[in-house]
């Protein structure tokens, strides 16, 4: 007899698994379909960014670092007593800017996002790495020199906010090596 459906789904090797711990620190990152450069325009950036504040605010998530590029995004967000809510936050932040960006485009129905990846933060070095491949991701494409001068990005607010010796603590972590897809 087969085993269980339940059973036989649940360790699933393809899918990555999610953990979802309460007010744990997660590095998520979404990118758009087929790598399209569907943000690449300043108003559509700032309607990706504010979508982004108001549902992490909405849903109770503490954002701690971002960067909007022109086909992806990278978060670093403290989750809520409910961590479970990241898929619901997340799925209103792709139907909300999916259906403004095609009207923009006039492209009804389009596909917009692909999929999204998220990695519960358990070490340090790890989280304060992610930190910083956040900061300084528009510099990593090329989009800018400082990243303190990309608005779509959190290094300004960062250095403005943080203290200094945390802020160098950051700054200073190597994510050259990270494995970001």
């Amino acid at each position: 007899m087969a085993p269980h459906a339940d059973t036989a789904f649940s360790n699933w090797p393809h899918a990555p698994s999610h953990l979802f711990a309460p007010h744990a620190t997660y590095f998520i990152t979404s990118g758009t379909y087929l790598k399209r450069m569907l943000f690449d325009t300043p108003a559509k950036r700032d309607y990706l960014m504010e979508t982004r504040f108001e549902q992490a605010q909405r849903w109770n998530w503490r954002l701690e670092a971002w960067a909007i590029l022109a086909n992806h995004y990278h978060v670093v967000a403290c989750a809520p007593e409910n961590a479970e809510t990241l898929k619901t936050m997340l799925n209103a932040i792709h139907s909300k800017t999916a259906v403004w960006v095609n009207k923009i485009d006039g492209q009804s129905g389009r596909k917009c996002w692909y999929r999204y990846r998220d990695t519960c933060l358990t070490y340090q070095k790890n989280y304060l790495a992610r930190l910083n491949y956040t900061h300084y991701n528009p510099v990593k494409h090329g989009i800018v020199k400082d990243a303190e001068d990309y608005r779509w990005c959190s290094m300004a607010w960062f250095k403005l906010r943080a203290d200094p010796k945390y802020r160098d603590l950051v700054l200073s972590m190597k994510c050259d090596q990270l494995n970001v897809e």
